[in-house]
Order: structure tokens, then sequence, then C-alpha cells
């Protein structure tokens, strides 16, 4: 299933359990608050080593995406292409991960 897809499924629930499906509908501010508490909920599941039980880490990555989609679908964007785009960035960069927590390090101790 491609990512469109799920959007039109999310579409379809948004317009049926009245969550709202246009600007004038919603607060963007609300809508992102939410997207935080997903994540929040996806910390405290990892947290309590629940990785993919009832209210667990995979449940949590799961709402995060639904209410991404969502929002993109609020807006027109096409989170597909955009999210693709951004893999193709990654591609070409370098990442060193040991080298941002070495940074970090230096920051915090000055």
């Amino acid at each position: 299933m491609e990512i469109k897809e799920i959007q039109k499924i999310i579409s379809d629930l948004a317009k049926e359990k009245g969550w709202g499906d246009t600007p004038e509908e919603v607060n963007f501010t609300e809508k992102i608050a939410l997207l935080h508490g997903e994540v929040s909920e996806a910390l405290e599941a990892y947290r309590k080593n629940n990785l993919s039980g009832k209210d667990g880490v995979a449940e949590e990555l799961a709402d995060i995406i639904a209410r991404v989609l969502h929002i993109g679908n609020i807006y027109k964007l096409d989170i597909e292409k955009e999210l693709l785009k951004k893999l193709e960035e990654n591609k070409g960069r370098d990442w060193n991960n040991d080298q941002l927590y070495i940074d970090r390090d230096k920051r915090n101790s000055k």
C-alpha cells in the first residue's frame, strides 16, 4: 500500500469521525500538540519496555504517522513526495552521530 492510499483512508475516517478535513475546520497548533502527545506516549512506552503490546511503541508510532498524514491531508501536502525527497537528501549527507554527541557534550561543558 502506498502512502497516498493510506492518506485516503485517513481522510475518509477524519470525515466520518469529525476530526476536520480543511484548514478552516482545524487548529494547526492543536493538531501539532496532539502529535507531540503521541511522541511522548511512544517515549513512555519505550521507557516501560513495551515495544509491541497495547499502547506500545509500535502502536504509538502508528498514531504518529496517522496524525502526520491527517495534517498533510488537511493542508493538501504531498507527504509521499516530500518523504522521498528527504530520503534522497539524507543519502547525500555525511552522518556521524558520535561526532554529534561529542559536539553537544563540548557545548554543554562550557
